[in-house]
C-alpha cells in the first residue's frame, strides 16, 4: 500500500465524478489488499464516500445535482430478488474512494440522511445497506424477537444492533473485551457476553444470529439458535472455514444463509429507516488522506471501535 498522485478520473456517459469530503474504510479494503501481490494492476481501494459532484460525462443532466451526496457503491444490483453471481462493489475492480476524487453512475447517488453530520454520512453506506439486507430482507427480524450479535466492537455490529433495537427487538452482543461491552450496553444492547469457552451458556436461546466474525463464534453462536432460528453470515474477520453437523440443520430446522451488500431498492429502503429511526453510524476514528495507510493498517489489526474515517482535502464546493 501507498500514497501516490494519479490523474484525476474523467466521467464517461452517465457517470458523474465526486470530489469527496470523507471515506469510510470497511473490511472488504482489507480482504482486496491481501489478495493483491506485485504483479496486479493499480487501484484505488474503498467503497464509501460523500461528496461533491464536480463534473458529469455525456447523457447527465447537472440541473439537480448541486449540494451533497453519498454511493450506493453496489453496481448493477436493482432487484433484492435478482442477485447477481458476483455483485460488483467500488473498490475492485471499479477504482474506489480513498482518494480526492472519484467516478460514479449517476444512479449510484443518493442524498444523505439531514440529520447526519459529513463524517458520519461518509461512513454509511456498505455497512448500513449490508445490515438491512442482513436482519430483514434475509433473516426476517421481527419485534420482539431475540437477536445475537457476535464482535460487537466492529462498525457493521455496532450498525446491526441499533437497526435491531429499532424494530423492538431484543440484542445479545459478545466481544473478548469488557469496555466494548459496556459500551455497547450504553448504547442500547440488552445482554452482553464475553467470549471465552463455551459462552454460549450464557446466552438465552436466540431467533436470529447476524455474524461477521466468523470461525471464532461460529460453533457457540449456532447452539443458542432456537429451533426454526436463523444464523445469517456477513464476514468472516477470524477466518472462513468451519466444521458443520448437518444434523444440527435438519433436526432443529435451522436456516444458515449469507448475505453481503444489497440491491438498490434495498439501499433506499435503507436510507429510509436510518432517516426514520435517527440512526447515526459510530465514527471510532478519523485520519487524513496522508494517513490512510496507517487507516488501513488499524483496521486490520482492529484497534478501533466502530468505523475509520478519512479525511479528504477541500470539503466544499460542486456544480
Amino acid at each position: 500500500m501507498s500514497l501516490s498522485e494519479v490523474e484525476t478520473p474523467v466521467p464517461g456517459p452517465g457517470e458523474v465524478l465526486l470530489r469527496l469530503a470523507y471515506a469510510g474504510l470497511n473490511r472488504h479494503d482489507i480482504f482486496v489488499l491481501n489478495a493483491r501481490d506485485e504483479k496486479s494492476a493499480p487501484l484505488v481501494v474503498g467503497s464509501d464516500g460523500v461528496g461533491a459532484v464536480v463534473d458529469a460525462g455525456p447523457g447527465v443532466d447537472t440541473s439537480g445535482l448541486s449540494g451533497e451526496w453519498i454511493i450506493n457503491p453496489c453496481l448493477g444490483w436493482d432487484s433484492p430478488d435478482e442477485v447477481p453471481p458476483v455483485p460488483e462493489i467500488l473498490g475492485d475492480p471499479r477504482w474506489g474512494t480513498l482518494a480526492e476524487y472519484v467516478v460514479v453512475p449517476v444512479s449510484n447517488l443518493a442524498r444523505p440522511p439531514a440529520h447526519l453530520s459529513q463524517v458520519e454520512a461518509g461512513v454509511l453506506s456498505l455497512a448500513s445497506m449490508t445490515v438491512y439486507r442482513a436482519l430483514f430482507s434475509v433473516g426476517r427480524l421481527r419485534e420482539g424477537e431475540h437477536v445475537l450479535i457476535p464482535g460487537i466492537g466492529g462498525g457493521v455490529a455496532a450498525l446491526a444492533m441499533d437497526f435491531a433495537k429499532a424494530v423492538g427487538a431484543k440484542v445479545t452482543v459478545t466481544s473478548r473485551r469488557r469496555a466494548v461491552l459496556d459500551d455497547a450496553v450504553a448504547r442500547g444492547a440488552d445482554h452482553a457476553v464475553v467470549t471465552g469457552a463455551q459462552w454460549s451458556s450464557e446466552v438465552e436461546p436466540v431467533d436470529v444470529v447476524v455474524d461477521t466474525v466468523g470461525t471464532a463464534v461460529f460453533d457457540e453462536a449456532l447452539r443458542v439458535l432456537r429451533p426454526g432460528g436463523r444464523f445469517v453470515s456477513i464476514g468472516a474477520t477470524t477466518g472462513a472455514e468451519t466444521a458443520l453437523d448437518l444434523r444440527d440443520l435438519f433436526f432443529r430446522q435451522i436456516s444458515v444463509a449469507g448475505t453481503s451488500m444489497a440491491s438498490a431498492k434495498e439501499y433506499t429502503a435503507m436510507l429510509e429507516f436510518v432517516t426514520e429511526h435517527g440512526i447515526r453510524p459510530v465514527v471510532g476514528a478519523e485520519y487524513p488522506l496522508t494517513g490512510a495507510v496507517e487507516a488501513l493498517h488499524a483496521l486490520e489489526a482492529s484497534t478501533h471501535v466502530a468505523k475509520i474515517a478519512v479525511a479528504l482535502g477541500d470539503r466544499k464546493g460542486g456544480v
